[in-house]
């Protein structure tokens, strides 16, 4: 076990640096902070990120009607938001071909909406799985096709058609006024009991990215007054993986959080950064765990990537000690020969080298690259 650093106050968020970046002209804190994209391998995490999207869209688990994938949490959506940070630095015009293929069967669903078969049909599984399929894959399939677009600069009709399919499930009424039906397979951290709440958040993201100041069409208007009074609601006693994804929300989604309630959460999720710099995903559940598993303590690739890349969205800068911390994590702990960086399952023992016990991997690894990269365009 690594132990936590407690509740040590922290500097506040260097926003004057971030300022003065945007205007060119650089702080002292971006000056005299080394560049870290020599010290991390951005081709080995691009040839692991490709690799395994390769394989999980020829997987045959993986595979869904008209020729087209499920698109996973733990594989897909890491890959759809990091693979595009890469392009720069390796040199690279467009997307690659594996991301290619991914945003076709991904908009092939999106047109193709009232055809295709639900993720996981109540025929197969019981209900209410069509309904939980269908609103999880609305939010990713806006969410990739939205972050694809934020990179080409304009909002794209696949675009607009996924969120208009998006909107359509909305709860309007009820508990979950303002969120959609979401998968539950009693596995942490996507789909147990309260992760309806990590897909709203998603949401949020998926409107924030969106070009086009898309977030701010008038049909919108009551639609986001959902969403954004859904989020807040109980947000001060919700776990802090739940409370990371809030603040991540946040910083896309404008009117969502006040500065002092960013900063709080900020300041809670710092108290939680462990020793050796990182952070342990189980330090930010409670998980719920019936089967009696007990995951480590230590500190592990996709929660020190997360919490590093959202800090850096919330305005802190890469000299900032909690985050130059776990940005020196990042960089000691990627995997030299494969580029992955590790993560364990939350729910059971799995090998670390087969394809599924790669999947804590694959999320760690995305978000490893956005920390890392937006460090280090920080500093150019």
């Amino acid at each position: 076990m690594t132990p936590s650093r407690g509740c040590r106050r922290r500097p506040a968020l260097a926003w004057v640096a971030v300022m003065l970046l945007a205007l060119g002209s650089p702080s002292a804190e971006a000056q005299t902070v080394p560049a870290r994209s020599a010290e991390w391998s951005q081709s080995a995490a691009a040839e692991y990120l490709d690799g395994r999207l390769s394989w999980w869209m020829s997987w045959p688990r993986a595979a869904r009607d008209h020729g087209t994938s499920c698109v996973s949490c733990h594989t897909t959506l890491p890959y759809a938001l990091a693979r595009p940070a890469l392009r720069a630095a390796l040199g690279e015009a467009g997307p690659t071909i594996p991301e290619a293929h991914l945003l076709e069967g991904v908009r092939k669903r999106v047109e193709l909406w009232n055809e295709v078969e639900p993720f996981y049909p109540d025929q197969a599984l019981g209900l209410p799985k069509t309904s939980e399929s269908r609103g999880t894959e609305a939010i990713l399939n806006a969410l990739t096709l939205a972050s694809h677009d934020a990179y080409e600069g304009q909002l794209s009709g696949d675009t607009r058609l996924a969120f208009e399919n998006l909107w359509k499930l909305q709860f309007t009424r009820g508990e979950r006024a303002g969120a959609w039906a979401w998968l539950y397979f009693d596995l942490a951290p996507w789909e147990s009991g309260r992760s309806a709440y990590f897909g709203a958040a998603l949401a949020a993201v998926a409107v924030g990215v969106a070009p086009d100041d898309y977030a701010t069409s008038p049909e919108l208007e009551e639609r986001l007054e959902l969403l954004v009074a859904y989020l807040r609601q109980g947000a001060d006693s919700r776990p802090p993986f739940d409370r990371v994804m809030l603040l991540w929300a946040s910083t896309e989604l404008s009117g969502l959080l006040t500065r002092d309630e960013q900063q709080a959460i900020i300041d809670d999720v710092l108290g939680l950064q462990t020793s050796d710099g990182g952070w342990s995903l189980t330090s930010l559940g409670p998980w719920e765990r019936p089967n009696g598993f007990s995951p480590g303590l230590g500190s592990d690739g996709y929660a020190t990537g997360l919490v590093a890349f959202v800090l850096q969205q919330a305005g802190a800068s890469p000299g900032d000690e909690g985050l130059r911390e776990a940005l020196d994590w990042l960089v000691r702990n990627q995997d030299p020969v494969s580029g992955r960086w590790p993560a364990s399952s939350l729910n059971r023992a799995r090998d670390p080298e087969s394809d599924t016990g790669l999947f804590m991997a694959d999320i760690a690894t995305g978000f490893a690259v956005l920390a890392l990269s937006r460090a280090d365009r920080f500093k150019k």
